[in-house]
Protein backbone atom coordinates (compact mmCIF):
# COMPACT_ATOMS: atom_id res chain seq x y z
CA UNK A 1 0.00 0.00 0.00
CA UNK A 2 2.82 2.39 0.84
CA UNK A 3 4.55 1.82 -2.51
CA UNK A 4 1.31 2.40 -4.39
CA UNK A 5 0.71 5.61 -2.47
CA UNK A 6 4.30 6.80 -3.06
CA UNK A 7 4.13 6.00 -6.77
CA UNK A 8 0.83 7.81 -7.13
CA UNK A 9 2.22 10.85 -5.33
CA UNK A 10 5.31 10.98 -7.57
CA UNK A 11 3.33 10.58 -10.80
CA UNK A 12 0.73 13.11 -9.71
CA UNK A 13 3.41 15.59 -8.67
CA UNK A 14 5.82 15.12 -11.61
CA UNK A 15 3.27 14.70 -14.31
CA UNK A 16 4.25 13.81 -17.85
CA UNK A 17 6.68 16.78 -18.03
CA UNK A 18 8.76 15.91 -14.96
CA UNK A 19 7.53 18.62 -12.62
CA UNK A 20 7.93 21.47 -15.08
CA UNK A 21 11.45 20.66 -16.36
CA UNK A 22 10.35 18.63 -19.38
CA UNK A 23 10.66 21.64 -21.68
CA UNK A 24 14.38 21.73 -20.89
CA UNK A 25 14.73 18.49 -22.85
CA UNK A 26 14.35 20.51 -26.06
CA UNK A 27 17.27 22.78 -25.19
CA UNK A 28 19.85 20.00 -25.45
CA UNK A 29 19.45 19.37 -29.22
CA UNK A 30 18.98 23.09 -29.88
CA UNK A 31 22.20 23.80 -27.97
CA UNK A 32 24.20 21.26 -30.01
CA UNK A 33 22.70 22.43 -33.29
CA UNK A 34 23.77 25.98 -32.46
CA UNK A 35 27.28 24.89 -31.47
CA UNK A 36 27.77 22.84 -34.65
CA UNK A 37 26.34 25.69 -36.74
CA UNK A 38 28.74 28.14 -35.09
CA UNK A 39 31.73 25.91 -35.83
CA UNK A 40 30.68 25.52 -39.47
CA UNK A 41 30.15 29.28 -39.76
CA UNK A 42 33.58 30.11 -38.32
CA UNK A 43 35.37 27.58 -40.53
CA UNK A 44 33.70 28.76 -43.73
CA UNK A 45 34.22 32.39 -42.77
CA UNK A 46 37.92 31.75 -42.22
CA UNK A 47 38.20 29.96 -45.55
CA UNK A 48 36.42 32.78 -47.37
CA UNK A 49 38.75 35.35 -45.81
CA UNK A 50 41.81 33.28 -46.67
CA UNK A 51 40.59 32.85 -50.24
CA UNK A 52 39.98 36.60 -50.59
CA UNK A 53 43.45 37.43 -49.22
CA UNK A 54 45.17 34.93 -51.49
CA UNK A 55 46.40 32.88 -48.53
CA UNK A 56 44.51 29.76 -49.60
CA UNK A 57 46.36 26.75 -50.90
CA UNK A 58 49.70 25.13 -50.25
CA UNK A 59 52.38 27.19 -48.50
CA UNK A 60 54.59 27.39 -51.60
CA UNK A 61 51.74 28.92 -53.60
CA UNK A 62 50.61 31.54 -51.07
CA UNK A 63 51.52 34.98 -52.26
CA UNK A 64 55.11 34.08 -53.12
CA UNK A 65 55.57 34.78 -56.78
CA UNK A 66 58.45 33.55 -58.88
CA UNK A 67 59.84 37.08 -59.08
CA UNK A 68 59.87 37.49 -55.29
CA UNK A 69 61.57 34.10 -54.90
CA UNK A 70 64.17 35.11 -57.47
CA UNK A 71 64.71 38.42 -55.66
CA UNK A 72 65.20 36.57 -52.36
CA UNK A 73 67.80 34.29 -53.93
CA UNK A 74 69.61 37.32 -55.34
CA UNK A 75 69.50 39.06 -51.95
CA UNK A 76 70.93 35.97 -50.23
CA UNK A 77 73.77 35.80 -52.74
CA UNK A 78 72.76 32.48 -54.26
CA UNK A 79 72.87 34.00 -57.77
CA UNK A 80 74.77 36.93 -59.21
CA UNK A 81 73.32 40.01 -60.90
CA UNK A 82 73.65 38.79 -64.49
CA UNK A 83 71.91 35.52 -63.70
CA UNK A 84 69.21 37.40 -61.76
CA UNK A 85 68.52 39.76 -64.65
CA UNK A 86 68.52 36.93 -67.19
CA UNK A 87 66.08 34.83 -65.18
CA UNK A 88 63.89 37.85 -64.45
CA UNK A 89 63.72 38.60 -68.15
CA UNK A 90 62.68 35.00 -68.87
CA UNK A 91 60.01 35.12 -66.16
CA UNK A 92 58.54 38.37 -67.45
CA UNK A 93 58.61 37.17 -71.07
CA UNK A 94 56.74 33.96 -70.16
CA UNK A 95 54.24 35.57 -67.82
CA UNK A 96 50.70 34.34 -68.47
CA UNK A 97 48.22 36.95 -69.56
CA UNK A 98 45.96 37.57 -66.61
Amino acid sequence: MLTTLATTAVVAHAGPWMAGWGWAFFFIPIFWILIIGLVIFLVTRGRRRAWANGDYGPPWARGASAESTLAERFAKGDIDETEYRARLEVLRANRPNA
